[in-house]
């Protein structure tokens, strides 16, 4: 088998890591004192580590700005600053530019029906953020208990719903192997929810 050409990452990335940052900046993980930059640095890697281009890791350095930090004018920035790829993808990725956002329930209902249409690239960057997100809460729920569940807007069962259904999705739109990664990190989210710290 022949080795890939290495990815070279350009200035244009340099300038989206920096502007990430700046949005980002005041932004912690929900619940916790860890820097959110902490979060899309890792989504950043997960794209990379999974064969994604440029545009991919500089769209999973942004995935959540338009949601996070500021809406459509957001959104229009990233497009005029990044181009037309980088902002579909973060677009393909948010699930709402609304300010208030709508029910939670109703706009992941909506996500996971559109996720199921997106092209490839959008759901390379959508399931390495799932990933990341999946895998910090098996730890913190090793750590802290069912105590975890009070961070998110949703409790535990509606999580693991959302989870599920986007690998059910993901799946059916076509598999790779983040999505299968993502599926045993969700099946083991959910063992170690059963049985408390795991």
């Amino acid at each position: 088998m022949q080795e890939k050409s290495p990815l070279i990452l350009t200035r244009k990335f340099d300038e989206a890591l920096a502007f990430a940052v700046d949005l980002h900046r005041g932004q912690p993980r929900k619940g916790t004192g860890v820097p959110y930059v902490s979060h899309l640095l890792s989504v950043t890697a997960l794209v990379l580590e999974h064969g994604g281009t440029e545009d991919q890791a500089i769209a999973a350095l942004l995935h959540d700005a338009v949601e996070d930090q500021g809406g459509k004018p957001t959104a229009e920035a990233i497009r005029a600053r990044f181009g037309d790829l980088v902002a579909d993808i973060v677009d393909g990725c948010t699930d709402t530019d609304l300010f208030p956002k709508p029910p939670w329930r109703q706009r992941k209902e909506a996500y996971v029906a559109r996720v199921r249409r997106e092209p490839a690239h959008v759901r390379l960057v959508s399931a390495a953020d799932k990933l990341h997100n999946a895998r910090t809460m098996v730890t913190d729920l090793r750590i802290l208990g069912p105590d975890l569940w009070k961070r998110f807007n949703a409790g535990r069962d509606e999580t693991l719903w959302y989870l599920g259904a986007l690998v059910e999705a993901f799946r059916e739109a076509g598999t790779t192997p983040i999505v299968e990664e993502l599926a045993r990190t969700v099946a083991e989210l959910e063992v170690v929810s059963r049985n408390g710290r795991g």
